[in-house]
């Protein structure tokens, strides 16, 4: 039997249906693959004239003891005053209607646009809605408790430095209960801690509950690229469920798996390289709610009970607030599970081990392209046991090129003769047909769990390599590694046995330009690994069949 036809074809059709994929991504179809949807509905989140969103209606809150009032929706409602707070990696923007966060400029890194402006991870400007909001709710009926639609003031009129934080405090009072919001922001790092000191002022006591939510519109962050997927959606973190993503599709229609109730864990709002999100106090029992709350917003909250104060008596609540970069060693710190939000899928159990690895080589090099070039060298090292085996077998395969030609013209449309004849002459030889495949097929994994290591680690993202190169975390500008690719691979097919049926030959021969042209919008790092694979396998491949015809040389003189 002709195995390499079987492969040939096997590998022909995988890329015509990944270049089908593509095309129908590119076209905002659904892809084939993907764990998410094509680009959200990229209609302009609807705002009224004041800038805030508008039409919302009022969601109702999830049962909770004692937790009778609704979560007001984000409506139309006059805007505050803006009040700026900048730190070495934040300059953040607050609204005193509901002491929101409604702007998160990150210093450290620049637009997903691609023209060099500012990143905003948070923003609250028409088409690029994304806030963090908080309130309490629970008044009984006819009143009301401060939410994230009630005006607040300042506590102190500039922020507060103290040491390592900087804060700033908004009170605002409704119901008979005042709300004192304090925002305490480390200088260099993502990780604000939230504090919501609940004061009853009332004579009778309060049962209140706290809620904390982001809100988004479901446009995906500039410059997606159709020719790959990455998520952006809600997600869910609880030591029952572990880490749970939520489609914003799946939350319009009502369908969002993920826990409701639990006692630990966090909420967030996962995009490409960045994340948000909410992580209450542990050990307390809340709710967890993914809502639609008009066209094109979605919120994703969480509300908990405060407990009973009695009057003129506080409670105080801390919670953390992550809004930045998908810094998985930062993020680990922060709450169990945070750094999941980096999903490398299936191939985790390789991706993690690799990243960690990558992450250390790096801080020998300090040049994440050098660090893919090194990775790849060791990879190739690791592997050159099979890779050797591999060569040998294609080398003698090339050897025997021509008698395996003699005896197809020999045997002519006879299959079976022909296949015994080709058996008996691979057992004389000592050739394994498919010592070939077993190489690749043992590094599918390996280079899966790489291209999911640079596509969603934050640390590629910018990254330089040398000269053109600028950024391993996009396509090459200039199309040169593509094209290094496509010489390498039609370098390896000259070196390999031609197959003896033509039909086969001209597949070879494709294969080169189907596979080069997908990575022509493949980011740079993960051609650049193949560039560099292809290389080495070239040369080792050269020097194995330089000793192979040293050794048939050898054994015909002797």
């Amino acid at each position: 039997m002709d195995i390499r036809r079987t492969i040939l074809w096997m590998i022909f059709s995988f890329s015509l249906l990944l270049l089908w994929n593509n095309w129908q991504v590119y076209q905002g179809q659904p892809s084939l693959f993907s764990l998410t949807p094509p680009a959200a509905e990229q209609s302009k989140t609807a705002k009224s004239a004041n800038g805030q969103p508008a039409g919302v209606p009022t969601a109702p809150a999830a049962s909770q003891p004692g937790a009778s009032a609704t979560v007001p929706g984000a409506s139309a409602e006059p805007q505050g005053r803006k009040v700026h707070l900048k730190t070495e990696v934040y300059d953040l923007t607050f609204d005193t209607t509901g002491a929101q966060l409604v702007q998160a400029e990150l210093l450290h890194y620049k637009s997903l646009k691609g023209d060099g402006d500012p990143m905003y991870l948070l923003n609250d400007q028409p088409g690029d809605f994304y806030v963090a909001q908080t309130g309490v709710v629970g008044a009984p009926q006819g009143s009301g408790y401060p939410t994230h639609l009630t005006p607040f003031s300042l506590v102190t009129p500039e922020p507060v430095v103290k040491g390592d934080t900087v804060e700033i405090a908004f009170e605002a009072t409704a119901g008979q209960v005042k709300v004192v919001k304090t925002f305490i922001v480390p200088r260099d790092g993502y990780d604000i801690r939230v504090r919501h000191d609940i004061i009853n002022l009332g004579d009778q006591p309060i049962d209140p509950s706290l809620y904390l939510q982001l809100t988004r519109d479901g446009n995906d962050p500039p410059n997606t690229s159709g020719f790959y997927s990455t998520f952006t959606g809600a997600a869910v973190y609880s030591s029952e469920e572990k880490f749970q993503k939520v489609k914003f599709d799946e939350i319009a229609k009502g369908k969002g798996s993920y826990i409701h109730q639990a006692d630990n864990g966090w909420i967030g709002i996962v995009q490409h390289y960045f994340a948000s999100a909410w992580i209450p106090p542990q050990g307390t029992v809340r709710t967890n709610q993914a809502l639609r709350l008009a066209d094109n917003l979605y919120s994703i909250r969480t509300i908990e009970q405060v407990g009973t104060i009695a009057p003129g008596a506080q409670r105080s609540v801390e919670s953390n607030l992550w809004v930045g970069p998908q810094d998985q060693k930062a993020m680990s710190a922060v709450a169990p599970g945070l750094e999941l939000v980096v999903d490398y899928g299936w191939v985790t159990i390789i991706a993690k081990p690799m990243f960690h690895f990558m992450t250390w080589l790096h801080g020998l090099l300090g040049n994440w392209g050098w660090t893919i070039v090194v990775l790849t060298l060791l990879i190739k090292a690791v592997f050159y046991p099979l890779s050797a085996a591999s060569y040998r077998s294609m080398a003698k395969m090339k050897l025997v090129a021509p008698r395996m030609q003699h005896l197809k013209e020999k045997f002519g449309d006879d299959k079976a003769k022909l296949n015994a004849a080709m058996m008996e002459m691979y057992r004389t030889e000592k050739i394994n047909p498919l010592g070939g495949c077993l190489p690749m097929v043992v590094q599918i994994p390996v280079f899966i769990a790489l291209y999911w290591v640079l596509l969603g680690s934050v640390e590629m993202r910018g990254a330089p390599w040398i000269l053109w190169v600028h950024d391993l975390s996009v396509r090459d500008p200039w199309f040169i590694l593509p094209a290094i690719m496509m010489a390498t691979m039609f370098l390896q097919i000259k070196l390999n046995p031609t197959p003896p049926d033509p039909t086969q030959a001209k597949i070879m021969m494709i294969m080169p330009l189907v596979f080069g042209g997908m990575m022509f919008m493949f980011p740079a790092g993960l051609v650049l690994y193949w560039c560099v694979n292809n290389i080495v396998s070239i040369i080792q491949q050269r020097i194995i069949m330089v000793r192979l015809d040293r050794e048939k040389a050898a054994a015909a003189s002797s």
